[in-house]
């Protein structure tokens, strides 16, 4: 390890961001580096520990912790406080195809499960690793990388998401020839349009497009798969097929009053928005003088929040069905769990500074939409829930007798998940869905029905994060590279 001492010596630093009434200004990054010094006593703090939880991948308690990617996280923070940027990069990629994605939109699976989290502050791991990264492309060392040699087989990846991406990033620089296939007028997916602008920067997606394109990868939008080329034609042309389509199924509230004007699904705004801002026009929903409602408490919900400030909204609640959580572990929800606390997020905080308080409303949903006579949003009926214990044993949320309230609204939000993979995609490819609305596969592989045809990504295990997508595509391509070649040097 670097500095046996260094989890001693130096505290947890993150970087510090700009005030919250001055970022709702704009719609840009809101976090500046630490100076590299600071950088490196950030590095020194990873003891090394004898088992790395935080590079596990476990799942405890239902719960994912540690990184799904296997990050060599000790590896790279050693060379981070040496000073060793190139050797900390050489470890970093050899794992994480987009570490300048996860280091900035990742929850830190990484962090919960670090072993100086136990007693003290977790390093800094996610901060880390996008110090490494951006370094690097600053300094001009993510030059494009073609493979040397093609294999001419063909491959057809059919959405650009993290995990269509990774996958096509891996079968490409094994010398694949990819073709990736994207239904929306720009690549990226989830990370183009589902994260806001000040979380990622979509210049950062572009870059990273660009840098595959001189790689060889080919990219086609506006493509819809179905309508503009018939599934037939995929599999014919292409000696492998993978769908990573996402789940992009909204969960939708059944309630009366649901047809009204003004209500909306998060993903659909969050889209308007940032198609907004890129081009410089008027959304095409906008929350600007609204009384917004934002039904879900996750972070789609708290990005909605954040962008809907932004635009200027005249109020904004956030409404979570589950109770508040702790502040702090509880002794049934142990490390190196995931912790079950108390999140404050960047919208959460920007709501309190505007408005004066934390937006969010613990254990309540809506009953019913009201609408005028023309049919517009006017106002919510909410109602409060409490925990049963159902028949199974498990606890559900049921609603509290005598709790309805009403609140005025003029936008409301659905940012309440997702149920699974659109029905056209499964239709188009004759894969049948599973009871989670996932596609199927052959149980322990990325195989989709047809011989030639795989599928990774939320696609396949459901609605997930940014890194989970990561790593199905690689794992994926692997298996790709299997089926093309009858063997792979591909790690997962």
């Amino acid at each position: 390890m670097g500095k046996t001492t260094g989890f001693l010596e130096y505290v947890r630093t993150e970087t510090t961001a700009q005030p919250p009434l001055e970022r709702i200004a704009h719609y840009n990054e809101f976090h500046p580096p630490l100076s590299l010094q600071q950088r490196r006593e950030q590095g020194a703090r990873c003891m090394n520990c004898g088992v790395p939880f935080c590079q596990s991948g476990m799942v405890l308690n239902g719960m994912a912790t540690g990184c799904p990617l296997h990050n060599l996280i000790p590896e790279w923070n050693d060379e981070i406080f040496r000073g060793n940027w190139d050797q900390a990069l050489s470890r970093l990629l050899k794992t994480n195809d987009f570490p300048e994605f996860t280091g900035r939109v990742c929850p830190a699976l990484c962090e919960a499960a670090c072993t100086c989290g136990l007693y003290s502050d977790a390093v800094t791991v996610r901060e880390n690793e996008l110090t490494i990264i951006e370094m690097a492309y600053a300094e001009g060392k993510m030059n494009a990388e073609p493979p040397a040699v093609r294999t001419g087989k063909r491959v057809a990846v059919i959405g650009s998401g993290p995990s269509g991406l990774a996958c096509a990033n891996r079968l490409n620089r094994r010398g694949h020839s990819v073709t990736v296939f994207e239904k929306a007028d720009r690549p990226g997916g989830l990370l183009e349009y589902g994260i806001p602008n000040m979380k990622l920067d979509k210049s950062v997606v572009a870059r990273r497009v660009k840098l595959m394109e001189e790689e060889g990868v080919e990219f086609r939008t506006n493509v819809c798969v179905g309508a503009d080329v018939p599934a037939r034609q995929f599999l014919e042309e292409y000696d492998a097929v993978v769908l990573c389509v996402g789940a992009e199924k909204p969960r939708d509230l059944a309630v009366p009053g649901r047809e009204a004007k003004g209500i909306h699904f998060a993903v659909d705004y969050l889209t308007s928005a940032t198609k907004s801002v890129l081009g410089g026009t008027a959304p095409a929903i906008s929350a600007k003088g609204k009384r917004v409602v934002v039904i879900g408490g996750g972070d789609t919900g708290n990005d909605c929040v954040g962008t809907c400030i932004r635009q200027g909204c005249r109020s904004v609640v956030q409404l979570e069905m589950m109770p508040k959580p702790p502040e702090r572990r509880l002794p049934e929800n142990p490390w190196p769990e995931w912790p079950r606390v108390l999140k404050i997020d960047y919208g959460q905080q920007e709501a309190a500074a505007k408005f004066g308080r934390d937006p969010r409303l613990y254990q309540t949903t809506v009953k019913e939409f009201r609408t005028n006579e023309k049919g517009a949003l006017t106002g919510i009926v909410t109602v409060g829930l409490q925990a049963e214990k159902g028949e199974n044993g498990r606890v559900r949320m049921v609603p509290a007798k005598g709790s309805e309230a009403e609140r005025p609204a003029d936008l409301v939000l659905i940012a309440a998940g997702f149920l699974g993979v659109k029905n056209e995609v499964a239709d188009a490819f004759g894969i049948p869905l599973t009871d989670r609305g996932t596609l199927t596969t052959t149980a322990g592989t990325f195989a989709a029905g047809s011989q030639k045809l795989f599928c990774a990504g939320d696609a396949r295990r459901g609605q997930s994060l940014v890194v989970h997508a990561i790593a199905e595509g690689r794992a994926a391509a692997r298996e790709v590279d299997v089926f093309l070649m009858g063997y792979t040097n591909l790690t997962d």
